[in-house]
């Protein structure tokens, strides 16, 4: 596509934002009057941001996905959460503490915290969120006739979990009552108490109320929605739902009675709404903020990033009206081969495919240097704290063992084998990484790599089915644990029937060896000792290369001026109940 046309489509993409916002010349970033308040911060104005990727869910249990995150994060609220350094944080529980023997959590709710005004309600009316709710939002998580996409984070490790899940598939499928009516591990202790009880210790446990799919929702909004839920979403977060069109944009506005408040006493959030767009390809993206119709571009494209910053990263004189934000990221870019599949089912093949390709070369001449680092290491990035990730050895260029390995594998020279890669749609980075890696392995092992792009909720449903043999995926951590990353190679994590979902090892790898390390590693609560045992873990996996690592990320952001407030951080989680607007910096 032609840049001239690209802008074009930009304009048009753009103009219909405004003209939604409601905003008009001047006060085109703003969306209306800005508000001082203590401490200098402005309240009010329309923020405009855009998802590359479609929204698959604003169910909680359905959210595993960035965009999804996104948007979630901002109408509903977990119980703990993170400051931009990724420390835990108190969020709609105002304290937590954790047993001795490890087997107990318990959280302290807030109290006067209420859910978002909503038809679901007797009168409209949000009621307050109790530690009912929690239980409700928590057993929805282990429940199969939810479609969740988070039951494997907890039916293991939960007393009780298990048995109910298992209890709500045979229910789906023989169309009989539930013989389980709850899980005994998920505690009400009274109104404002909310206890988790596991089977045995799990060190990254702590972590895991932070999990998009441990987002608070209420009963009635379920209930009254049903089947509709997903895009009828009601939480005690930040920002209210207002409306969600496919393909074109999902709007939210200021929840009026949002319990949180600055240091200096003014009520958050302090915008009165967001817009996100949908357009898929990143320089319309990126067209779209440098004309000022977006806020910010996540991510600068390859071909513009040299004229954004120089060598040392810093930014331009031409850019100046922009502040640019940069992070190693706790992000891995990657391609998923199929463990069970045909093709991939050969290690030779998953090795040959590893060795054959130039890590360095496309970080450089695709990426432009728009990454942390080649995927050379572990499927952990190696910026994850305290984890000392280059210790693993990953996969480089190796021709001479790629090709011994191809024909090893019945594939002299890469006759007679074919490989489709599948990505999503919407071009930008993702096409341009594929395409380079499509060429590399055509010129170094003469394999035909055929490129499919589908529409993202697609892809990642086909992925989780187990029917796509090679596939693009990236991962950001759940949590700043490498146990977010290992779990997609934790092999107990796979379904023992092939026709349900894996949503969370893509891979469907097994190697018990790599299971067990893994397993010790959970339970122990000395950090150092348990870091060592994920390393060893890792390595073994990355013996049996059921993926191949491409790049590790570096997020990037052009932010306009004037917004203020914006917390950045390794596993871009959005804040934006902190984002404000500051007129005097809107020449």
């Amino acid at each position: 596509m032609s840049l001239k046309r690209t802008i074009m489509q930009s304009i048009f993409m753009m103009a219909f934002i405004v003209i939604f916002a409601g905003c008009g010349g001047g006060e085109q970033q703003t969306g209306g009057a800005l508000t001082e308040m203590k401490g200098g911060k402005f309240k009010g104005g329309i923020y405009r941001a855009n998802e590359m990727a479609e929204l698959r869910s604003l169910d909680p249990v359905g959210v595993n996905d960035a965009t999804s995150h996104h948007i979630a994060d901002q109408i509903y609220e977990t119980l703990l959460t993170y400051d931009g350094d990724l420390h835990l944080q108190p969020e709609l529980a105002e304290s937590w503490e954790i047993s001795p023997d490890g087997m107990s959590y318990t959280y302290r709710l807030r109290k006067g915290v209420k859910f978002h005004d909503d038809p679901c309600f007797k009168n409209g009316k949000g009621r307050e969120m109790t530690a009912e709710d929690v239980v409700y939002s928590f057993t929805r998580i282990c429940d199969a006739r939810t479609r969740t996409l988070g039951a494997e984070y907890f039916k293991e490790k939960v007393r009780g979990a298990k048995e109910y899940y298992d209890a709500t598939i045979e229910t789906q499928a023989n169309n009989t009552p539930l013989k389980v009516k709850s899980i005994p591990g998920f505690v009400a202790v009274d109104k404002y108490t909310f206890r988790i009880d596991l089977v045995k210790p799990f060190a990254p446990f702590e972590y895991y109320v932070t999990l998009g799919v441990t987002l608070i929702h209420p009963k009635e909004a379920v209930e009254h929605y049903a089947k509709d839920f997903f895009q009828h979403p009601v939480g005690t977060g930040p920002f209210k739902f207002i409306s969600w069109s496919p393909e074109r944009e999902c709007v939210l506005k200021r929840n009026e009675q949002y319990w949180g408040k600055d240091k200096d006493g003014n009520q958050l959030p302090y915008l009165d709404g967001i817009t996100f767009s949908f357009m898929k390809d990143i320089t319309n993206q990126f067209v779209g903020c440098k004309n000022g119709n977006l806020e910010e571009s996540y991510r600068i494209p390859s071909e513009f990033f040299q004229d954004v910053v120089d060598e040392n990263k810093k930014i331009k004189p031409e850019y100046s009206n922009f502040q640019v934000l940069h992070i190693p990221a706790l992000s891995t870019q990657y391609y998923g081969m199929l463990f069970t599949g045909k093709v991939f089912g050969n290690v030779n093949i998953r090795k040959a495919l590893n060795m054959g390709i130039d890590r360095a070369q496309i970080r450089k001449f695709v990426l432009k240097s728009q990454s942390s680092g080649p995927g050379i290491h572990g499927l952990v990035p190696p910026s994850m704290v305290d984890y000392n990730g280059t210790e693993i050895k990953g996969y480089d260029l190796d021709l001479e063992q790629a090709r011994a390995l191809l024909a090893q594998a019945g594939y002299p020279g890469g006759k007679g084998l074919e490989i489709s890669l599948q990505l999503n749609n919407g071009g930008g980075r993702n096409l341009q990484l594929a395409e380079a890696i499509q060429s590399q392995l055509k010129k170094n092992l003469g394999l035909e790599v055929k490129l499919k792009q589908v529409e993202f909720a697609r892809h990642l449903d086909e992925v989780d089915a187990g029917k796509v043999e090679f596939f693009r995926l990236g991962w950001i951590a759940d949590y700043p644990d490498p146990e977010s990353f290992l779990n997609l190679m934790y092999g107990k994590l796979v379904p023992s029937a092939p026709n349900q979902p894996s949503p969370i090892n893509h891979t469907r790898y097994k190697n018990p060896a790599f299971d067990v390390l893994f397993e010790q590693a959970l339970s122990e609560t000395d950090r150092t000792k348990r870091m060592e045992l994920y390393r060893k873990a890792e390595q073994i996996a990355m013996n049996d290369a059921p993926m191949m690592i491409l790049q590790y990320d570096e997020d990037w952001r052009l932010l306009q001026k004037y917004v203020e407030g914006y917390v950045t951080n390794a596993m871009d989680k959005r804040m934006y109940k902190f984002v404000w607007l500051n007129p005097a910096k809107m020449q």
